[in-house]
């Protein structure tokens, strides 16, 4: 079973998102941070013992945004090989090469195309396959 630390402040987004992983048939323990600083404190420092298996984070979360939790998630050595996915309504080519500059694994926008979101799920798949460790 993976473990996913999913960071939104949109509870219909977290529904979303649970729903295009059941999809897929995926088998994780979702743990949601509904700000960047509950992620933060979450993920905690190198000595915190809990490590993800993907990380997925909203860009525009309240109380610390997306860049600064990938900040954060970046400088803990046990996080480094983790896989983080960026979601955004934001399709600015600077928001996505600021995300991908800090370590962002994949940076993907939000669509409002039921399908679409819902093939999220196959894209979370394929990273935790690609990066199981």
């Amino acid at each position: 079973m993976f473990e996913i630390l999913l960071a939104e402040d949109n509870p219909g987004d977290v529904l979303l998102f649970r729903e295009a992983l059941n999809n897929q048939g995926l088998r994780c323990n979702l743990l949601v941070a509904a700000d960047g600083q509950k992620a933060i404190a979450l993920l905690g420092d190198d000595a915190g013992s809990y490590r993800p298996d993907l990380i997925v984070l909203d860009v525009n979360l309240p109380k610390a945004n997306g860049d600064a939790v990938l900040r954060h998630v970046r400088h803990q050595a046990r996080l480094i090989g983790v896989p983080v996915i960026m979601l955004t309504s934001s399709s600015s080519p600077t928001d996505q090469a600021a995300a991908l500059n800090l370590g962002a694994t994949l940076y993907l926008q939000k669509s409002s195309d039921l399908n679409e979101l819902l093939n999220l799920g196959k894209i979370v798949g394929d990273v935790l396959n690609r990066h199981r460790t």
